[in-house]
């Protein structure tokens, strides 16, 4: 397949008309949509959005390429769009960017597909192609210009030949790989393998993108490598560098300083990576880079949340649905039961949510010791859950389950080669759930069962006064960096009391998530003058990050004026979250926003009441602190 036949004239918009991220990517959604390309133009983008929160797509060198991977696109394509005056895009280098590619890939793209997005992310290396696009003046030249740089689908992507066994010259292998591994991962890879070139050093990268790993690293490459650069967004299979020098970047530093990556290689300029099972053939290891142990305790323990929250959201939503049927539609003896409302809460509440705390503790486990602690996690997160011990006896028995393994990695590491197989077959699973459960039993399970009893029973019996004040404190707590690790600790805590049957602190949490954004968009609505027209612009958007409890669409507000904006936020948070317990308002779905406002228990009409205060008390704190602009 050609880039041309995703590419097209009708989804090319040489007059991009705005001046800053959020407008350039409305207008590229609205090509996409005009197109029929997209089943849910608000879905694609979201998911477009959802990307950026994690990096910018903003590459440098004037060019941005926003990438989405979602059910919402019917048809997979590629938007073009020009804007002769740039666009502030929170590039890498920091310029304007010029040239813009949105991608479009549906969940289940064909191979043939995603190796077209791939080459034109190597087309996009060329330096002399982007002069060209930018005084390309139709839509045909645009079109020839690109299917002229563009390789036959014969051709591999990125695969460069290792040398010869006799070489004397180092000789650098790398990984990269972004979140969605549709465009940053080829860039990255095609940018170190040209300056590869560029100063003669033997290189082969591995590319893990969404059609799975090409140019895969043998034995004999890690062996004979001098150093390894990973450059990486997401998880990679790290034991197999074990005993080598490993430099550990984000995707995108691959594309911006290739030379400067190449050269600690060559120097062998980084730690050497240091596998907890002693050999190369185990993944999941923890690595003896810099990282401290505080980030790699939050990177487990988000890996065990962000897979337990569809879990979560989804029989949460599902029982709330079964409330609209009666109060007591789910007891078979009450007048108001209801048959499919109480098969919704089994589904909802009987069986998601019964997985909820050992899923949780499977996958930190997982993020642990890899494969061989997923099982020991589960078990002890199922038993912390039947005992009672719940959300924080869970996240005990993740990574209780998860170091125990590596322990017995490194106690088996002894073991003759030859049985290998039988460790992962027979002993880390048996030994691992062994130790995982009798600790859990024995030690665990008893005194956090009785510490979340109380947790729960002091929560439930809070009076007004001092629910109003952790409403208060949760909200402020979401508010003052948005989406950071205060942000992540408080949603946390609302989430894990969702499995002890306490809702309120989860409506409030929610409540105080969505003031940010409603109050940016609101103060940049009735307050012009106090912002830039670019602001004005961007500021638009954030009614939909409010309207979604997508907190961080106030990030780049917060970021270019932080000793005004955060405050102001912060107060509205503290306000919106304080009202809802006040109100008394729970929820038992902690996603979702405004969408899930008729199933909160409880008054929606409070429960919005409490979000519309406290997003105005900020709008008009900012209307009052920020000064005049000129612009």
């Amino acid at each position: 397949m050609r880039i041309t036949e995703l590419l097209t004239a009708e989804t090319i918009l040489l007059g991009l008309k705005g001046t800053d991220k959020p407008t350039v990517i409305d207008e590229l959604v609205d090509v996409l949509d005009a197109a029929g390309k997209l089943n849910d133009r608000s879905a694609f983008k979201e998911a477009i959005l959802n990307r950026e929160s994690q990096s910018t797509t903003g590459i440098g060198d004037g060019v941005a390429i926003p990438h989405a991977k979602t059910s919402a696109v019917k048809v997979p394509a590629i938007a073009f769009g020009r804007s002769e005056v740039g666009a502030e895009y929170d590039s890498l280098d920091g310029q304007p960017a010029h040239l813009f590619f949105m991608i479009a890939a549906e969940d289940g793209a064909n191979r043939m597909h995603l190796k077209a997005l791939a080459r034109l992310s190597t087309v996009l290396m060329n330096e002399d192609v982007r002069k060209q696009l930018l005084s390309a003046s139709s839509k045909e030249e645009i079109l020839s210009l690109i299917d002229a740089h563009d390789q036959p689908d014969e051709e591999p992507v990125n695969s460069t030949p290792p040398p010869s066994a006799d070489s004397s010259k180092p000789y650098v292998i790398a990984v990269t790989a972004c979140p969605t591994g549709i465009a940053h991962t080829y860039m990255s890879a095609d940018s170190l393998k040209n300056k590869a070139a560029e100063l003669g050093i033997p290189f082969k990268v591995e590319t893990n993108g969404s059609g799975g790993a090409q140019n895969v690293l043998t034995a004999e490459d890690i062996e004979r490598a001098t150093a390894v650069i990973v450059a990486a967004d997401t998880n990679v299979s790290m034991g197999r560098f074990a005993g080598k020098h490993v430099i550990e970047v984000p995707v995108a530093e691959g594309i911006r300083k290739p030379k400067e990556l190449l050269d600690r290689a060559v120097k062998q300029d980084a730690p050497v990576y240091k596998s907890s099972s002693g050999t190369n053939s185990e993944a999941g290891d923890e690595s003896a880079t810099s990282k401290g142990i505080g980030s790699t305790i939050y990177k487990h323990l988000m890996s065990g949340v962000s897979n337990m929250l569809p879990f979560v959201i989804g029989g949460g939503i599902l029982i709330a649905i079964g409330f609209l049927f009666g109060p007591n539609s789910f007891k078979p003896d009450d007048p108001s039961y209801n048959a499919f409302a109480a098969v919704l809460n089994t589904i909802g509440g009987g069986n998601a949510f019964a997985l909820m705390v050992p899923v949780l503790a499977g996958f930190i486990a997982l993020s642990i010791a890899d494969r061989p602690g997923f099982a020991p996690g589960m078990v002890g997160g199922l038993m912390a859950a039947s005992s009672g011990a719940g959300f924080l006896g869970g996240i005990i028995a993740g990574f209780l389950g998860g170091y125990l393994v590596v322990g017995l990695k490194k106690w088996l590491s002894a073991l003759p080669p030859s049985l290998d197989g039988i460790k992962t077959i027979l002993l880390y699973p048996l030994l691992g759930i062994a130790g995982t459960g009798l600790i859990m039993h024995y030690v665990v399970n008893t005194p956090f069962s009785a510490l979340n009893t109380a947790i729960s029973a002091w929560l439930t019996g809070l009076g007004t006064g001092n629910a109003v004040m952790l409403g208060v404190v949760l909200g402020l707590m979401m508010a003052i960096d948005m989406g950071g690790p205060i942000n992540k600790a408080a949603y946390l805590f609302g989430t894990g009391l969702l499995a002890s049957g306490v809702y309120e602190p989860m409506a409030a949490i929610m409540a105080a998530g969505m003031v940010p954004p409603f109050a940016i968009a609101i103060a940049t609505t009735v307050f012009r003058n106090r912002f830039s027209l670019q602001q004005r612009e961007a500021g638009k958007v954030n009614y939909i990050m409010g309207a979604s409890f997508i907190t961080e669409g106030a990030i780049p507000f917060a970021a270019a004026d932080p000793l005004r904006v955060i405050p102001s936020v912060m107060v509205g948070a503290g306000i919106a979250g304080g009202l809802s317990m006040a109100f008394h308002i729970g929820l038992q779905a902690p996603h979702g926003g405004i969408f899930v406002f008729p199933l909160v228990d409880g008054s929606w009409m409070l429960y919005l009441l409490a979000v519309v205060i406290g997003s105005i008390v900020s709008a008009i704190l900012l209307g009052i602190l920020k000064k005049p602009v000129t612009s």
